[in-house]
């Protein structure tokens, strides 16, 4: 006569449950929520303009010291070169800001409606 063991094992890790739930969130398609749209819209509305001036203020310090180099180094024959890039180097670099503020208008006059429409829903639910 046979005897059969059958048995039930069951571990239960509440580490390895969380980080399988962390995982899956990753992966399962979720809808946006409309204060973390609102939240995208408003930093995308100052990133253009950061990302611009930014560059344009490097460029132009690089150029600043550019003609700097020509003027100090190469004394003889690129002095007046070098003032004319040094000029135009400090030019872009004081522009970077005036930049900045004029693309960041364009950018929150653009996205104005959208939004001013979330805010609408948003304002609706919260009141």
């Amino acid at each position: 006569m046979e005897t059969k063991m059958e048995a039930f094992e069951y571990t239960y890790s509440a580490k390895k449950q969380e980080e399988i739930q962390r995982i899956r969130e990753k992966y399962q398609p979720r809808e946006a929520d409309k204060l973390e749209q609102l939240r995208q819209l408003d930093r995308s509305a100052t990133r253009k303009g950061t990302v611009v001036s930014i560059l344009l203020g490097v460029v132009g310090s690089l150029v600043l010291g550019i003609g700097m180099c020509f003027t100090m180094v190469w004394a003889g024959n690129l002095f007046v070169p070098g003032v004319i890039l040094g000029l135009a180097g400090l030019a872009a670099a004081g522009a970077a800001y005036p930049v900045y503020g004029r693309i960041t208008r364009r950018e929150r006059a653009r996205l104005a409606p959208q939004i001013l429409a979330l805010t609408e829903v948003l304002s609706r639910k919260n009141g």
